[in-house]
């Protein structure tokens, strides 16, 4: 079987990790409601973070990752994807210079 690169394009931002949890939620066959007190959160943290309104901490994402036995780290790699596209956007940089190493 061939193996390609997933590409996406650099001008559209990366999915929130709320935003793909969103979609996950539902084959759990579980409410929201309970997917919060299974993860030890409140509801309205959850429905936040569905929702794009709260990042997805580190502890959350240690949360998620057991819950849905997929680890921390594809959490923490989506938010931080989503921080730093927005970052690269709303950061002034023109006035820092790039230097190297000599």
């Amino acid at each position: 079987m061939a193996e390609y690169e997933a590409k996406r394009d650099p001008t559209r931002c990366p999915s929130h990790p709320g935003a793909v949890l969103d979609d996950i939620i539902p084959d759990l066959g579980k409410p929201k409601a309970e997917i919060a007190r299974l993860l030890g959160i409140s509801r309205q943290m959850l429905y936040d973070i569905t929702a794009e309104r709260k990042p997805v901490s580190p502890t959350i994402a240690a949360k998620l990752g057991k819950l849905l036995g997929n680890g921390p780290e594809t959490w923490l790699r989506m938010q931080a994807s989503y921080d730093a596209w927005h970052a690269e956007r709303e950061v002034d940089v023109s006035g820092i210079p790039t230097i190297r190493a000599a």
